[in-house]
């Protein structure tokens, strides 16, 4: 009797190993299918002002592609911005991440603080794609 209970810990944890590498493959092909789909929107970005400074890959069970890219805040004006999301609509991506600035923006006048240099957009594509906006060179990272 405890041999059979124990083939079937056994029989249930294979099965769940198994589950779990099928898991983890569908995931790295997922992150690689948002990966490839973000590399057309960077040329993009650079049309309207943000320069690639800095580009990685890193490659795990959830791979993550990581660009910082870097701007003027005059081409990005509160006018500019509406007039971009507007042009950008029907990209989510673009939309994403020009409305992250434009909140950045609005934020940051709320505290009535000084706008620094530069505008830092930094984009992580995995799984869930991250965006964070820097008004200034962030210190703590």
């Amino acid at each position: 009797m405890i041999d059979k209970f124990k083939q079937a810990i056994n029989d249930a944890t294979e099965a769940l190993r198994e589950q779990a590498a099928q898991f983890g493959e569908g995931a790295k092909e997922k992150s690689f299918q948002l990966i490839e789909e973000w590399l057309t929107v960077f040329p993009k970005l650079e049309i309207y002002g943000l320069e690639i400074r800095s580009f990685a890959l890193s490659v795990a069970l959830s791979p993550a592609l990581e660009v910082e890219m870097v701007g003027r805040h005059e081409d990005f004006r509160p006018e500019r911005l509406e007039a971009i999301i507007q042009e950008t609509r029907k990209n989510a991506a673009l939309v994403s991440v020009f409305t992250t600035i434009r909140t950045t923006y609005n934020l940051h006048r709320r505290t009535l603080a000084n706008l620094n240099d530069p505008l830092v957009v930094k984009i992580r594509v995995r799984l869930s794609p991250e965006i964070k906006v820097y008004l200034g060179v962030p210190l703590i990272e």
